[in-house]
């Protein structure tokens, strides 16, 4: 069944794009969910209205993830965690640490964008890439100091 994709989905196309899926996927996912609309004659003769529309918001997309990739850029995140002698944490920082202190200063990234291989497990600073959009990344400064202790 050929369908017009009026989202961008993963594995399957982008906004705009003619393709051929099975009747079931079309039918029981893809138009329910509002991801595309039959391929009719109708639908077809429209797209070129479509296009126009999902043009504008592929480029709104993209300014505002630009705009989130600057704010990202431009940020700066200190994690106190307590530490040993040579500078191995007792615990580490990861994804899910940085989107919740992302979050605490009004920048909202899924914990998923951000692309840390590994957990922090040391002292020092750290640069971590997030991906915005499909085409827009940033790179946020972490700062990992050692949790100063009470006696």
């Amino acid at each position: 069944m050929k369908v017009i994709l009026l989202e961008d989905v993963d594995n399957l196309g982008s906004m705009g794009d003619t393709i051929e899926v099975k009747k079931g996927f079309a039918r029981n996912f893809l138009i329910p969910q509002k991801l595309a609309v039959a391929a009719t004659s109708k639908n077809l003769r429209a797209q070129e209205h479509h296009v126009k529309i999902i043009e504008g918001k592929k480029a709104k997309a993209v300014s505002d993830a630009q705009s989130l990739a600057e704010k990202i850029g431009s940020a700066s995140l200190t994690f106190s965690r307590k530490a040993g002698e040579t500078g191995r944490l007792f615990g580490s920082v990861t994804n899910m640490d940085i989107a919740e202190a992302l979050d605490q200063n009004d920048i909202q990234v899924d914990r998923r964008e951000i692309l840390l291989e590994e957990a922090i497990k040391e002292l020092g600073e750290f640069e971590v890439p997030v991906k915005v959009h499909r085409d827009v990344s940033a790179v946020l400064k972490v700062i990992v100091v050692k949790e100063e202790e009470e006696e």
